[in-house]
């Protein structure tokens, strides 16, 4: 028997798109549907582009009626940690309203499995900076709230014979597609190596470190660092088990170690070849002083191995892909 179509929202987003175009290379008939607040048509690369947004029943309704859905890749979010706390309701509501949504019509067409871009900000801030899957989940903040409800949504509907579902918590995702086809372009960026990179092109003025007085090996945070095109293959893992009758499953996705801020702003400057522009300024309220993941059961459930676990790589891939915005070359997007 033949797969149906994938369903992936948010698939023309950072995360979503890398997805998206390693779907397409493995054969598989896609649909993405995005909203265009933050993603890009032209990171589209495979399969129909739906513009229109995850919470809007009529479009769900569309969607599957036309299309034999069988499996939905759910990436559509709001994802700034600071925005979310000025701003809660917005969070709930696209994050986990319009989640709820999704799964209601998802499971209305019978819709089989379902892939979670979840959070390691589900954890809030472990005692001792490492998380696995027993870790208790203590969100500090209204978005990893409300991707925890959503979590919850989807554990409640498969134990009532919903699709089964597979949640994998991201931790700091970053890095581009290798071959610079698509990258990262979200407008106003908060995650460390993309701004780094940004003020390497000098598209930022300079860079700030939000602490330098934490109990780590040079006062700076550490956080666990995943190329996004092993994050994107743990989700194709992710669907080849559901396909093959693996159970639900919750599984932190990062490579189990760290890098402090000055180890990733040193490698920036390291590619770039040139000192950046470095502030230091009080930490933020909140910052954990590190957050590492134990991902030893991804790799056992889903079979997953990591590519690109490798700092230097990271960063490489970045920054090529920030130079072609800041060159403004027709090959990449970027917010105007």
């Amino acid at each position: 028997m033949s797969n149906g179509k994938i369903l992936v929202t948010g698939g023309a987003g950072y995360i979503g798109s890398h997805v998206v175009r390693q779907l397409g290379s493995a054969g598989e008939d896609v649909i993405t549907l995005d909203n265009l607040s933050t993603g890009f048509k032209a990171a589209v690369t495979a399969g129909e582009l739906v513009i229109g947004d995850t919470g809007d029943d009529a479009l769900l309704e569309r969607i599957f009626a036309e299309h034999d859905i069988d499996t939905v890749m759910h990436f559509a979010a709001h994802t700034i940690v600071p925005e979310s706390v000025a701003d809660p309701l917005k969070y709930y509501g696209n994050n986990t309203a319009s989640s709820r949504t999704l799964l209601e019509v998802s499971n209305r067409h019978g819709v089989k499995h379902v892939v979670f871009s979840s959070t390691a900000a589900v954890y809030g801030i472990p005692p001792d900076g490492t998380a696995a899957e027993t870790t208790p989940t203590r969100p500090i903040n209204p978005y990893g709230s409300s991707k925890l409800m959503t979590e919850w949504m989807l554990r409640d509907l498969a134990f009532s014979g919903g699709p089964s579902y597979v949640a994998l918590r991201y931790f700091n995702v970053a890095g581009c597609e290798p071959t610079g086809t698509i990258g990262q372009s979200t407008p106003k960026a908060t995650l460390l190596v993309k701004v780094a990179c940004e003020a390497a092109t000098g598209r930022r003025p300079g860079v700030s470190i939000f602490g330098t007085d934490f109990p780590t090996p040079d006062g700076t945070g550490l956080r666990d660092y995943i190329h996004v095109e092993d994050l994107a293959s743990a989700h194709l893992d992710a669907l080849a088990y559901l396909r093959d009758g693996g159970k639900s499953a919750t599984l932190n996705c990062g490579y189990g170690h760290g890098y402090s801020v000055r180890e990733v702003l040193a490698a920036v400057e390291k590619a770039n070849g040139e000192p950046l522009h470095i502030t230091e300024e009080p930490r933020r309220a909140g910052d954990p002083p590190e957050l590492i993941s134990v991902a030893r059961k991804i790799q056992k459930v889903l079979g997953w191995t990591p590519k690109f676990d490798d700092l230097d790589t990271i960063v490489r891939t970045s920054l090529e892909w920030e130079r072609k915005i800041a060159a403004q070359d027709p090959s990449a997007y970027w917010a105007a």
